[in-house]
């Protein structure tokens, strides 16, 4: 019957065009593992040049109870600053600032609008690195999504503060989480575990938001991220319908199916809108000196929660 033919086409041609989409995919594979590199090296990079037995050396004992002392002394200068100072296991607040650590007054004050982009590859300790770079190789390997979406995160942590330094690929990670949630909806039809998918993504965002209560740690870029990578998730990972990559095989007097469906449409122009609309209204009030916890007062407890054993001031 000519139905059943068309119909066993369009099922071979829907299993040929996922293998396509996967050769495709393969490309950006090596992303992940060179990501994870390079951030492992910066992190490495980040304690040789803190060097904590020379500087605390150098300023003597001060707390008096032997709370000032490196962590992990035989690593010599690779050693962690005082649990006291960093409880995440890594260098001083000084150190991540003179790397490229995020600073509302040097972003907008000193012009140093690169630290946009390399507070991203900062880490404040061994956890942070940790949870970050687990999530980055269990979750989309997509490397312009964790870019862009790290850069989202750094204009909302810019907005929010102001006098402590910011680092990490918290918010690039999140915008990955992001993506993967809008990738589910605008693709709801191909899956058939949503339940498992998204009880998958919120264990891992409640994960990186338990950590983003400590101090370096940044959930406004983890919100920032999020955001970005959720609307470049409809932009850049909808995926075509059944049997349009064999089209042209299709006999004769056949209507051929649009690409996409008319929702995905719908949610890639939108959601283009406002990703550019985002990126710029956040530029213009971050270099204009717009403080966002005027507007939002309690918003200061998303980022850091002060506890008796550190605080959430300066540094």
């Amino acid at each position: 019957m000519p139905g059943e033919d068309i119909e066993k086409s369009n099922q071979s041609s829907t299993a040929r065009a996922y293998a396509i989409e996967d050769r495709g995919r393969n490309w950006v594979s090596w992303l992940i593992p060179l990501f994870v590199v390079a951030n492992v090296v910066m992190f490495v990079v980040e304690m040789y040049l803190n060097n904590c037995p020379k500087h605390i050396n150098r300023r003597g004992s001060s707390f008096g109870d032997g709370g000032d002392k490196c962590v992990a002394r035989f690593l010599g200068r690779l050693s962690f600053q005082p649990l006291r100072e960093n409880p995440l296991f890594g260098p001083s607040s000084n150190t991540l600032e003179r790397l490229g650590a995020l600073n509302w007054t040097k972003v907008v004050h000193q012009h140093q609008g690169w630290r946009l982009i390399s507070c991203i590859w900062l880490h404040a300790g061994v956890i942070h690195l940790l949870a970050n770079m687990l999530s980055l190789v269990f979750i989309v390997r997509i490397g312009i999504i964790y870019l862009l979406s790290g850069f989202g995160g750094s204009i909302l942590s810019s907005l929010f503060i102001r006098n402590r330094i910011s680092v990490g690929a918290s918010g690039a990670l999140f915008g990955l989480l992001g993506a993967m949630l809008s990738e589910l909806i605008t693709n709801w039809s191909i899956y058939t575990n949503k339940v498992a998918a998204l009880l998958t993504l919120l264990v891992i965002v409640l994960i990186n938001l338990a950590v983003g209560i400590l101090p370096h740690v940044d959930n406004f870029a983890h919100i920032g991220g999020f955001l970005t990578g959720f609307l470049l998730g409809f932009i850049m990972l909808p995926r075509p319908q059944f049997g349009w990559i064999e089209r042209h095989n299709v006999p004769a007097g056949v209507r051929v199916r649009s690409k996409y469906k008319a929702y995905q449409y719908a949610l890639w122009l939108v959601s283009l809108i406002l990703l550019i609309a985002g990126f710029a209204v956040g530029l213009v009030m971050l270099f204009r000196g717009v403080n966002g916890y005027e507007r939002c007062h309690w918003c200061r407890y998303v980022s850091c929660v002060p506890t008796s054993k550190w605080k959430c001031d300066e540094s």
